[in-house]
């Protein structure tokens, strides 16, 4: 049932200061450090998420494994801007711009709202990509969301539990292989993860499994581990993965996934089968479909990954009004990272800040690059600064702790954390280790009722059209009807109302994208 509010009919009244109204799409990291840098600027500006929070993406592993919790990487994004009087949070999932209008429309559980701007800053950021195998995510979910982080962290600790039931010796060594497809830095922290859990966490927990035989595998199709850092620190990421127990398997393409494994081509062509129920995506995103939404109406580019090519002013060519920043934005190959979408974020909001004050805009944007890090096991990271600098080892694990720290919003978060990494790295414990049936399933059970939903639609349209009196295909089509009803009467009895669950998988898959 859709609520009529006042804002579902008609477009959210002017700025009741008379100010320029700047609206802000994404709570990522390039939506809070726009919001944020506008702060002390004459403007009413007006955040639009479809989350309440602004997640760290960066730790998400961590959720995923059990070293955080979720709220420690994902903030109320209200009690970020709390003290930011020039800024409104609305909670909604955009679903269309209209650059001729300039507005924004979002929906929520309780209606559309259209919301105009004066100056619009797109940073709805990116999902997981499968290169067009998007059936595989039902069997292998991606690390983009806390649904995700917490799906995962139900399968990779169920995958031990279930171990321990079997009583078939083959069964059992498939719960215990993990495949983590995608050798980037999200991909080895996971992995590594994964390993720690089976070789220290939970090897004293079990009876009847051996968790350190757990067999944890690391694939990508590429020729190296973190091929982006350099050759130095991709060997020296490898060495370290696989004397932590992690198999490391490269050139290797993945043509299929199941419930029961992943159909692999090696380099020679030959194709064989790893069996695991434990499977994580970690290769491939792809930007917010808002950003081919903008190229269409503005007549802009976007790539084969979805983003808008923009000016070097970060705005979309012909648009001043609109800045597209982080993961939507195609500038100079600049890479998917955090720093990016922050820097493009404060060079946004002091852009607009200029045009107010009646100046000449800005040097066009320049990304300074602070460096890439990712740990591969307590105590081991790799660093790399610029085109010199590269570390391997605990002194760039503990460059990584200090820098991950100060990113993160907020005292308590900053100390909560500090401390679930004492017990996790120094000790053998993980503080978040609570998994429940409906984290495992939510995601699989929406997309198949989402499905049904659709199909009971296109059968009441064949039938609404069909010439009335006629037979033959009618009894069928009726009876198609009855059975598409009858499922989706069950899994709305069994999971909630039909359209909770249908905007709750829409959100899942298009708002809760990548951190930008």
């Amino acid at each position: 049932m859709t609520v009529d509010t006042s804002a579902a009919s008609a477009a959210t009244p002017a700025s009741p200061s008379g100010r320029h109204r700047v609206v802000v799409i994404g709570s990522g990291f390039g939506g809070l450090w726009s919001t944020e840098a506008l702060a002390k600027v004459p403007v009413d500006v007006t955040m639009i998420s479809g989350t309440s929070h602004h997640l760290f993406q960066p730790l998400l592993y961590q959720v995923a494994t059990g070293v955080l919790s979720e709220g420690e990487v994902a903030p109320a994004t209200r009690e970020v801007l709390k003290k930011q009087p020039n800024a409104m949070v609305l909670l909604g999932r955009v679903t269309e711009i209209d650059i001729a209008a300039r507005t924004v429309t979002s929906l929520s559980p309780l209606g559309t709202t259209v919301t105009p701007y004066d100056t619009l800053i797109v940073a709805a950021g990116a999902g997981q990509s499968y290169f067009g195998n998007d059936q595989f995510s039902e069997f292998a979910p991606g690390m983009k969301s806390i649904d995700d982080a917490l799906e995962l962290r139900g399968r990779i600790f169920g995958s031990f539990e279930l171990a321990e039931l079997c009583t078939d010796p083959k069964e059992a060594e498939e719960w215990l292989t993990f495949v983590v497809v995608g050798a980037g830095p999200t991909g080895v922290e996971m992995a590594g993860q994964i390993s720690e859990l089976a070789h220290r966490t939970l090897r004293r927990d079990f009876r009847r499994i051996d968790t350190t035989k757990a067999r944890v595998i690391l694939l990508d199709a590429a020729p190296a581990v973190l091929g982006t850092f350099g050759d130095h620190l991709s060997t020296q990421a490898r060495k370290q993965l696989e004397s932590i127990g992690v198999e490391v398997q490269l050139n290797v393409k993945v043509v299929g996934v199941d419930n029961t494994g992943v159909d692999v081509i090696d380099p020679d062509g030959t194709q064989r089968r790893i069996d695991s129920r434990c499977k994580v995506w970690a290769a491939g995103v792809s930007a917010s479909p808002l950003g081919k939404q903008i190229a269409d109406q503005a007549g802009a580019e976007v790539d084969r990954a979805g983003r808008v090519k923009v000016n070097e002013d970060l705005t979309v060519p012909g648009h001043p009004e609109i800045f597209v920043i982080g993961d939507m934005m195609n500038l100079n190959n600049l890479p998917g990272v955090a720093q990016v979408a922050m820097q493009g974020g404060k060079y946004a909001a002091g852009q607009i800040a200029r045009r107010l004050r009646g100046e000449p805009a800005g040097p066009p944007f320049k990304y300074f690059d602070k460096g890439s890090m990712a740990t591969i096991s307590r105590f081991h990271a790799v660093c790399s600064i610029g085109s010199r600098i590269r570390m391997a080892g605990f002194l760039a694990w503990l460059m990584w702790l200090a820098v991950h720290v100060m990113y993160l919003i907020g005292f308590k978060n900053r100390l909560t954390t500090m401390l679930h990494w004492a017990v996790s790295f120094l000790f053998r414990g993980r503080s978040q280790r609570t998994t429940t049936r409906q984290q495992i399933v939510a995601r699989t059970l929406m997309a198949r009722l989402s499905a049904t939903e659709e199909e009971l639609s296109e059968v009441r349209a064949a039938m609404e059209a069909a010439p009335s009196g006629s037979n033959g295909s009618g009894d069928a089509d009726e009876s198609q009807h009855a059975e598409a009803h009858d499922t989706v009467a069950e899994l709305t009895n069994a999971y909630g109302s039909s359209q909770k669950v249908t905007e709750a998988k829409a959100e899942s898959r298009t708002t809760e994208q990548g951190a930008s």
